[in-house]
């Protein structure tokens, strides 16, 4: 599926970082959107960027993901653009999901947003911001079990690597993210592109759930 292309690149896209989130579930995503900017002006040179991705945190000051790695907001929640893509990662989310400000600024950002997605966990803050009410979601499989009771409104899916509600997409884990992240692309910018992607990061992409 391929939605209709955005009327004026770039395609701006947000990831929510917090503390603890797991670096895959940025990174797999963040380079996944700007590998696939960097060959679209390779195929078609002199064009605009076609995506423009910033990392977003509650205030400017570093966050520390889990393992250690320190990561710097390009913008908080004040300065940030609208986005026409929200990604929200994983990792351990329980602060994240349980911080008013996070949680009205992952509502706000969604509501603008054209799609919506999540990695992980980063179900559950999508969850508690009321993005996600109901309709069929994944996360990790460890997670399954706690998502269902949390939020039983929603229908979760175990055993696919990602669903897509249209507006909204979650998916299972580190991997999938990365294959939910070329789904979108496919789907903002055409399979041919997404497998371009694929190839120049020398990842195997499984463009089917």
């Amino acid at each position: 599926m391929t939605d209709t292309p955005l009327a004026t690149p770039p395609c701006r896209v947000s990831l929510l970082i917090f503390d603890d989130i797991e670096v895959l579930d940025l990174g797999g995503p963040y380079e996944v959107f700007t590998t696939a900017s960097r060959m679209h002006q390779r195929l078609a040179p002199g064009s605009k960027p076609l995506f423009q991705v910033q990392c977003v945190a509650r205030t400017l000051a570093p966050v520390r993901a889990r393992a250690g790695l320190t990561v710097l907001p390009d913008a908080d929640f004040a300065s940030a653009a609208e986005p026409d893509v929200l990604i929200v990662p994983g990792g351990v989310v329980d602060a994240a999901a349980a911080c008013p400000d996070t949680r009205d600024w992952v509502a706000r950002a969604a509501q603008h947003a054209r799609i919506t997605a999540s990695v992980c966990t980063g179900a559950f803050i999508l969850a508690a911001a009321g993005v996600l009410r109901s309709g069929p979601v994944t996360t990790h499989w460890e997670d399954l079990a706690d998502l269902r009771p949390q939020y039983p409104g929603l229908d979760v899916r175990e055993g696919v690597r990602w669903v897509d509600q249209g507006p909204l997409v979650t998916s299972a884990g580190i991997s999938a993210g990365i294959d939910m992240a070329l789904h979108l692309v496919s789907r903002l910018a055409g399979a041919a592109l997404a497998e371009r992607t694929a190839r120049q990061m020398d990842t195997p992409w499984h463009p089917f759930p």
